[in-house]
């Protein structure tokens, strides 16, 4: 995978820290733009890889102005960032290729769904494939396999295994797992995450199960 520019666009800065977290785990540069600067920042001269565009606030003008200037520029992919409440009204970009994600969302699954994006046909690519003893994740398809046989986990399940198998030895309090997994909007307690880690060790088997470490007094740990 090659380096890409990515130009996110929105009213406020509620996507801004996320966006920096992910140019630290995926080969890419944010260029940060409102719907006030965006003619001047896609006149910087800079080739984008992907315009992420958060919904909140914008006018239909400028999502037309946006999926026009990307089909006038080689169908540049569009990530989408929507409510949940806004879901019934929302329309996605007829040309290119283009996906939505709420903005709910955990970080891994901001990570996944970009880097389908970016690096389209790369999906599989040996950095997007994770393997610890007989667990392979697959971080670009949000499969799990034990043994060669497919795990039936929850999305989010599969967020916080991904989540803590790509950051071992590093240990992650139940309310930053919250903030980083579940997104930044979430408003349940924290033991939520104990009850996600209980479900993952059950159906990961105890081989894997054993690389999942409580750290008591914070929370939890990935050993390799």
């Amino acid at each position: 995978m090659h380096h890409k520019k990515v130009l996110l666009i929105s009213r406020t800065t509620r996507l801004h820290d996320r966006m920096r977290e992910l140019s630290h785990e995926l080969d890419i540069s944010i260029l940060l733009a409102t719907p006030d600067t965006f003619d001047q920042a896609i006149a910087s001269g800079n080739d984008f890889g992907l315009v992420a565009l958060d919904l909140a606030g914008v006018t239909g003008d400028l999502v037309a102005r946006v999926s026009s200037w990307s089909a006038e520029n080689g169908c540049v992919p569009e990530l989408l960032v929507v409510d949940e409440e806004k879901l019934d009204s929302l329309r996605m970009p007829v040309q290119g290729r283009n996906d939505f994600i709420l903005a709910s969302a955990g970080q891994a699954e901001f990570e996944v769904r970009m880097t389908q994006l970016l690096w389209p046909g790369e999906e599989n690519a040996p950095s997007d494939i994770v393997v610890i003893d007989n667990m392979t994740i697959n971080l670009a398809t949000y499969q799990i396999y034990i043994d060669d046989k497919p795990v039936d986990l929850t999305l989010m399940e599969y967020s916080l295994l991904s989540f803590l198998a790509t950051h071992p030895s590093r240990a992650y309090s139940r309310e930053t797992l919250l903030h980083r997994v579940w997104g930044f909007e979430y408003c349940g307690g924290t033991r939520t995450v104990d009850v996600h880690i209980r479900r993952v060790r059950s159906k990961v088997g105890p081989q894997v199960a054993n690389h999942i470490v409580t750290v008591r007094g914070v929370g939890y740990l990935f050993k390799v």
